[in-house]
């Protein structure tokens, strides 16, 4: 992604046909999870002291340093001295992302909740836009795109094949709590009630996202998408690689046996694609290398999560 697509996202946030439905009364808190990025989250709670408010809402930032160094504390007071939005400082010390996630929920104050991730930054309108688009549309939350910014050159293969994008969806789309994600999330924070663990922390390095808004869907609430709120993640030479896209599918596969829903289907489902994926590898190979990457991705993210319901999980770590 260039600067100047990267502008003309912000543009096209900015301009955007909104209803004017805010409210000074309005207040968003931005959650933010954080594990040994303190660069990266430098960069976020700047771009945060550049969203545009209009005043129809204020907001504050809360930081969940999932460090038991506490690393991100020097980051955040420095931030806290010389900016004007309240920021909260708290550590959760087991490592465990969904522990770290309902941590920054109990300091979170205001009507709306938002999450993004420590190694994102946000275009200017992104607060603006994710809430104006939920009070026009009158839902219990909005997600948004996250999009790829790559620091270095990357293979050609790992473009091609479009392993760092996310699913799109038209603005005002119902989104389906399978392609649900925490890094670019607005919500009211009312849908909250009653949940002593919104996060569950059985899933401890990832997925706990998805389940999230399993319970929320399967509770009646409606989430909505704003393809104008956009987010950038940040893609270091280091995840460029062939072994990062294949931990991160044995991550993924480790961890989807947790979902309670359709776990015989799943299972079913990873048994027929793992012979057929493997058969299938040395044909796949001669339509070029994104290809076979993209359908071994497949095969390890099947393996895994078959050990997985064996009770074998390969991997319990999540990739920084």
């Amino acid at each position: 992604m260039s600067l100047m697509e990267m502008r003309a996202d912000s543009a096209a946030g900015c301009n955007a046909s909104l209803v004017k439905q805010g409210n000074p009364t309005h207040h968003l808190c931005v959650c933010i999870c954080t594990f040994k990025r303190p660069e990266l989250l430098k960069r976020l709670l700047l771009t945060l002291s550049n969203q545009k408010t209009e005043d129809i809402f204020t907001f504050s930032i809360v930081v969940s340093d999932n460090d038991a160094m506490q690393s991100a504390r020097p980051v955040v007071d420095a931030f806290a001295s010389q900016s004007s939005i309240p920021v909260t400082y708290c550590a959760e010390p087991q490592q465990n992302i969904a522990m770290a996630r309902n941590n920054a929920l109990a300091h979170a104050e205001g009507d709306f909740v938002l999450f993004i991730d420590d190694d994102e930054f946000a275009i200017d309108s992104w607060l603006n836009t994710l809430l104006r688009t939920c009070l026009k549309h009158n839902v219990d939350g909005v997600l948004g795109p996250v999009k790829p910014f790559f620091e270095a050159e990357v293979p050609k293969w790992l473009t091609k094949g479009r392993f760092f994008d996310r699913q799109f969806h038209a603005t005002g789309s119902i989104v389906k709590w399978p392609e649900a994600r925490t890094g670019n999330v607005l919500f009211r924070k009312r849908i909250l009630d009653g949940m002593v663990t919104p996060f569950r922390p059985e899933f401890a390095t990832a997925g706990e996202d998805v389940d999230f808004f399993r319970q929320m869907i399967e509770k009646g609430c409606t989430f909505i998408w704003c393809d104008e709120a956009v987010a950038y993640e940040s893609v270091p030479a280091s995840r460029c690689t062939r072994s990062y896209v294949l931990k991160r599918a044995l991550l993924r596969g480790s961890n989807f046996p947790k979902h309670p829903r359709h776990r015989m289907r799943n299972l079913a489902k990873s048994l027929i694609a793992v012979p057929c994926y493997t058969l299938a590898l040395p044909v796949l190979a001669l339509f070029g290398d994104h290809v076979f990457m993209s359908f071994l991705t497949k095969l390890v993210d099947h393996g895994s999560r078959l050990l997985a319901f064996a009770g074998l999980p390969l991997t319990r770590q999540r990739n920084i």
